[in-house]
């Protein structure tokens, strides 16, 4: 079941990523009129579609009087155009925005991780969130930009006799976040059927947002999402981060959401092979589902690593809460060993300095992140860790784990070095899990990643970690960007494809990274960057690093110098062209300008 297609021709499988104008004008406007990016994403009815009637026939909620709480928050003079300011309502803060002469008010919170918005960037209608750059329009509250799935509640603001007055529901408030509405499946179908009108493959990220943003835009069709992971969607950056976190603590959308909004979720269930022209995917456990329209976003897996003693035990790859877990307890006062300097391995040896006895980093370069940062901030943030007992024996490989009763002892370096380990991480890089789409008819290159562009093929999309997608701010070079806000924009695009409403996106590649309770945060696409200008100071890790390409800037990273990453965004993503010559004076007033325009 399911075919091996030997002779079937290769194709190219859809996503569509080209830029978006944010401030495109729209043809429907939302009740308080103004322009949703979205708006024009309307059903064509091809798969079964709600009518715009039905999709807006969202459950109401009913309040009362007292459910609301109402305060003169300021006077019409003490704001001018372009400011935020955070004001309380006795029951709950919110963000009160001044941009053209009109107030608005939204949730002061990003939805995300909690940061104060009011820390952010504001621009063009929306406000950009200072940690990780998700976007939220300043009138609908909806979330233009990730990462995230939630948006902001609204808040209705008027002026009387000059004083600014804001009325608000207390819950709301409290929440500071709300979800889009969704409309329900309205097929009547038996979910022991092995046909789905919508089958995605993966619930990380891109998938997890495919599926909502159907619902958000009115598909009633059975959606069916599969996944190897025996949880609902999780956090998955958390796990190096927060290694004792559990899988609910992690936990994206609960069941209960998810059947609520009629995404039906089938955990354990790997997929082993598509075939394209039946329109089928087998599972491993033997059974088959056909499809309509397929979504392929199955992420990263760990790239194998060669050494002696494969069966030794207590050596991880971080791929689940349990393995978190379990390297938290094996490393309680013992011995860790990191194996890589990738994000996720170094994050996790910084997690384990304050309950392991040792911490230990094996790199094959010289220096951490070089590659992705340069030389100065990599050295800067070796020099953090190794101030925090981190011992570091870079320009190395591992040669053999010893194992005593089969439970890891020593970690054997080709260098000869030998090293005490109870536990081992192995944080080496990872590569596109695509294995199962060999013979698929889904064209794979020599990397494992699969090339999508604009030409869609028997209802196959493909996102996140295994795509390499056109990226405008490269002249449409075909690039690979793992980052787990980008997989939440592939998702989108894809829904909206599969919807018959080809979307133009816009977002500048966003990052980050925590290490000792400092951030990084990271913006563009600086691959091949050719030079650094760094203003701050590097060696107190209070510094913005801006990556050129042929006298542009591509990338910026910054440590404790919010939220200039943010601003750095809002240009890039404007279409705007930041010089070399720009950044290398020091003067940051033309960014603050350009970024509150």
């Amino acid at each position: 079941m399911g075919g091996c297609l030997s002779k079937s021709k290769p194709v190219e499988v859809k996503v569509e990523l080209t830029l978006l104008e944010k401030d495109k004008e729209a043809d429907v406007m939302s009740p308080n009129g103004k322009a949703s990016p979205f708006s024009d994403c309307r059903p064509n009815g091809a798969l079964g579609h709600s009518s715009d009637e039905d999709a807006a026939a969202a459950p109401l909620r009913l309040y009362k009087p007292r459910d609301y709480v109402e305060a003169s928050v300021c006077h019409v003079k003490d704001m001018e155009n372009g400011q935020m300011r955070e004001v309380d309502l006795g029951s709950g803060r919110a963000l009160l925005i001044k941009e053209h002469g009109d107030f608005s008010a939204i949730g002061h919170k990003c939805p995300h991780y909690g940061a104060p918005l009011v820390k952010g960037v504001l621009s063009k209608g929306h406000v950009r969130c200072p940690w990780h750059g998700a976007c939220f329009n300043i009138a609908t509250g909806d979330i233009e930009d990730f990462p995230g799935l939630d948006s902001l509640p609204t808040f209705q603001v008027r002026v009387e006799k000059d004083k600014v007055i804001i009325r608000a529901n207390k819950q709301d408030l409290q929440s500071q976040k709300r979800s889009k509405a969704m409309a329900r499946c309205s097929a009547v179908i038996n979910s022991s059927t092995g046909f789905s009108h919508i089958l995605i493959v993966g619930s990380g990220p891109a998938g997890l947002v495919c599926a909502e943003t159907l619902r958000q835009e009115g598909f009633t069709d059975r959606i069916v999402m599969c996944t190897m992971d025996k949880y609902p969607p999780y956090d998955r950056p958390k796990l190096s981060k927060s290694l004792e976190s559990t899988a609910e603590q992690l936990q994206l959308r609960s069941i209960d959401f998810l059947q609520a909004h009629d995404i039906e979720l089938l955990t354990e269930k790997e997929a082993v092979a598509v075939d394209v022209k039946t329109k089928a995917v087998t599972f491993q456990d033997g059974s088959r589902m056909e499809y309509r329209k397929l979504f392929i976003a199955t992420g990263s897996k760990p790239k194998p690593m060669n050494y002696k003693g494969q069966d030794v035990r207590n050596v991880f790859h971080l791929r689940t809460p349990e393995d978190a877990n379990n390297v938290a307890r094996l490393a309680n006062n013992k011995n860790a060993v990191i194996v890589g300097t990738s994000f996720v391995g170094m994050e996790v040896a910084a997690a384990l300095t304050d309950k392991a006895h040792s911490v230990s980093i094996i790199g094959i370069e010289a220096v951490p992140f070089r590659k992705a940062l340069g030389e100065k901030v990599g050295k800067a943030i070796m020099k953090l860790f190794e101030t925090n007992r981190v011992k570091f024996y870079m320009l190395n490989e591992v040669s053999e784990m010893v194992g005593h009763h089969g439970q890891l002892k020593e970690v054997v370096l080709k260098s000869g070095k030998v090293l005490r380990a109870d536990v081992c991480i192995i944080g080496t890089g990872s590569g596109p899990a695509t294995g199962f789409l060999k013979q698929s008819g889904v064209h794979v290159d020599s990397k494992g990643f699969v090339p999508v562009n604009k030409t869609n093929v028997d209802g196959v999309y493909a996102g996140g970690d295994i795509v390499t997608f056109p990226f405008p701010g490269r002249s449409n070079k075909k690039v690979n960007i793992p980052h787990w806000q980008m997989a939440h924009v592939h998702g989108r695009v894809a829904a909206l494809g599969m919807m018959g409403r080809p979307t133009e996106i816009k977002t500048v590649p966003y990052f980050w990274s925590a290490m000792f309770g400092k951030s990084l945060r990271y913006a563009g696409y600086g691959e091949g960057f050719d030079d650094v200008v760094i203003q701050g100071d590097v060696d107190e890790l209070k510094f913005v690093a801006f990556y050129t390409r042929s006298e542009e800037v591509v990338a910026v990273a910054s440590m404790n110098y919010d939220p200039i990453v943010s601003r750095v965004a809002e240009v890039l993503g404007s279409g705007k062209t930041i010089r070399k010559r720009d950044v290398e004076t020091g003067d940051m007033s033309w960014l603050i300008d350009k970024g509150s325009q």
